[in-house]
């Protein structure tokens, strides 16, 4: 399974703005948290799951996101290609990240906000990967 962009929408009346994603199935989801980063400057890079999959959606400003999938979890390859997405919150725009990868978060924006949907609990599995921010040439 690749990474994608489950494409949101937005609707605005005179009573305001209505954001909607109608093709993202949440049903799987059993967890949801919001990263905000401390600064645009700061990446929090690479952190990712074996068997967990991820969503990701803006709720405030935009970021940067890149991820890699992993061939080798003991010894990963370093010069791998690292698929990049840029997504905001002018849409409810969903990044589905499947299992195997690991990400790269940049906020775009000061005060930008990113939920993230995981599909298992908090320590119902153990699937935490992480390599240093240079691990990746």
């Amino acid at each position: 399974m690749i990474p994608e962009i489950i494409t949101g929408g937005s609707h605005s009346d005179t009573r305001g703005t209505l954001f909607y994603n109608n093709d993202f199935d949440a049903s799987v989801v059993k967890r949801i948290y919001v990263i905000e980063n401390k600064s645009i400057d700061f990446i929090r890079a690479w952190q990712g799951h074996k068997i967990e999959q991820r969503w990701f959606s803006v709720i405030n400003g935009s970021f940067k996101i890149q991820l890699i999938v992993i061939d080798n979890w003991e010894n990963p390859t370093k010069n791998i290609e690292k698929l990049s997405f840029t997504i905001n919150a002018e849409k409810l725009d969903v990044l589905h990240v499947p299992k195997g990868h690991v990400s790269s978060i940049q906020s775009l924006e000061e005060g930008s906000k990113l939920l993230v949907m995981a599909d298992y609990r908090l320590n119902e599995i153990i699937d935490e990967f992480r390599f240093p921010f240079d691990y990746f040439v």
